[in-house]
């Protein structure tokens, strides 16, 4: 068995209502988000797969944790305009942490979606980061990227985020599961907000084994699929983005997903 716990802390450190359990908590906190709260998910464990929900609007998180305490700060002003409108208001919120099943570890699924990551090393896989976000917004965070909303045909305010890269020609984008995972597909989302936006027409791959793939996309609202197929990989990094011979200067991702399983 493993203890879990999910909380609401305000900015004062004060715990404002709190769940725990055996393999499972659920939460329900009665009032409204204030600037500074955050949600604390704890264990008893130093790593392991978990599910945890911290909004009822949004889809559960299938992550891993490397961290006893994970702690997610509750984003407002500037900061709210990436996620749904509806999340995170209100004042009755339902909260879930549980230990994630045998089977489900074992699932072949999507290895990149993550949809309460946040900058820093907060101890919660898998995490994506990189060397440049538009302007420093959130709207063009990395974090877009691995959100799971898969809207690409504009930009901007949810469910329209994306990775943005400033213009950079340098500009990379890494990928931590924080663990090792097997997979054999790679899907792109690129943004598709014709004619504002420009598109990569190629990009390299470097995986933590060292190995490196050079991939091809082309103008067009679909997602690029990609079969590569990996083992023992902890970590990949989409780079060299080669934009298209077009006008605009403003190529984006929506989203990176990996098929796979954990690694045996």
């Amino acid at each position: 068995m493993t203890s879990v716990s999910i909380a609401v802390k305000g900015s004062d450190n004060t715990i404002k209502a709190s769940a725990s359990g055996e393999d499972q908590a659920v939460l329900v906190y009665e009032g409204g988000y204030e600037e500074g709260d955050a949600i604390v998910c704890k264990t008893d464990q130093k790593s392991g797969h978990y599910v945890i929900r911290i909004d009822d609007c949004m889809d559960e998180s299938f992550v891993y944790l490397t961290k006893q305490e994970v702690i997610f700060t509750i984003p407002f002003g500037d900061k709210k305009v990436s996620y749904n409108p509806k999340a995170f208001t209100g004042e009755r919120h339902y909260l879930t942490i549980r230990k994630a099943a045998a089977g489900e570890t074992e699932q072949y699924r999507n290895l990149a979606v993550n949809v309460m990551d946040q900058h820093g090393d907060t101890g919660c896989f898998p995490h994506a980061f990189a060397n440049v976000e538009t302007r420093g917004e959130a709207v063009f965070a990395a974090r877009n990227a691995i959100d799971g909303v898969l809207a690409n045909e504009s930009h901007g305010e949810w469910p329209y985020e994306s990775w943005g890269i400033n213009r950079q020609d340098d500009a990379e984008i890494t990928l931590d599961f924080g663990r090792e995972v097997d997979f054999d597909q790679i899907v792109l989302y690129t943004r598709a907000d014709f004619p504002h936006d420009n598109w990569w027409v190629e990009a390299a791959i470097t995986f933590s084994d060292g190995s490196r793939e050079v991939v091809k996309m082309e103008k067009s609202v679909k997602p690029h699929v990609f079969t590569l197929k990996k083992k023992n990989i902890t970590w990949l990094k989409l780079s060299d983005l080669i934009k298209a011979d077009d006008p605009s200067p403003f190529p984006a991702l929506t989203q990176i997903q990996v098929y796979g399983k954990d690694s045996l």
